[in-house]
């Protein structure tokens, strides 16, 4: 995959080199986007069997909450051919939506991507572009937290460079065994 170009301040272009003609652009979410991109969302997190008690799961309706992401992080979303087919939320510092951020650190969360669009690099081009805006705002690293069992993401996250960091997983429904495992990215002065 080469990487992001940028034109005159538009959006962010990742050709995956399995498209054809059609590229992936990954740009920030528009509201009247919102409820497709939280459907995307939450039918990925159901389909994948990640919500421990499916339609009822308490997760789904903030899965579903675009909105709610948006207000308080940057929502990202993986245009192909004018039609949103995944998102992700980029914490770029602390804030309502941060859970493993520390000072100086920039986050992912809810990473995306309609089932029937996976493999052409949609969720590559959202991760790249998160670890992007990193770069540019000085960030010193990227965290996120993912559940054991999405070996798909886990590829891509190593792919873009980030290593397990078991210290930071954590459990966040007190009195369940459910936890959540942790992934860093340290991005070095050299980086940026």
């Amino acid at each position: 995959m080469s990487g992001p170009s940028e034109k005159s301040g538009g959006p962010l272009s990742y050709p995956s080199g399995r498209l054809g003609t059609m590229d992936i652009v990954i740009r920030q979410a528009q509201p009247g986007e919102y409820e497709a991109l939280g459907e995307i969302t939450a039918q990925a997190y159901l389909q994948d069997g990640l919500l421990s008690f499916g339609e009822s799961d308490w997760y789904l309706a903030e899965l579903r909450d675009v909105a709610k992401r948006a207000a308080a992080a940057e929502v990202l979303v993986a245009d192909l051919g004018g039609r949103p087919i995944g998102g992700v939320t980029y914490v770029p510092s602390g804030g309502p939506m941060a859970d493993l951020a520390g000072p100086g650190e920039a986050e992912i969360r809810m990473l995306a991507v309609d089932p029937a669009a996976r493999g052409r690099g949609a969720g590559e081009a959202l991760v790249r572009a998160c670890v992007d805006r990193a770069r540019a705002a000085e960030r010193t690293g990227v965290v996120l937290c993912t559940q054991p069992v999405m070996h798909a993401a886990h590829r891509i996250y190593e792919r873009a460079g980030f290593v397990r960091a078991p210290e930071r997983d954590w459990n966040p429904i007190p009195g369940v065994d459910f936890t959540l495992i942790a992934y860093e990215l340290t991005l070095s002065t050299a980086q940026r």
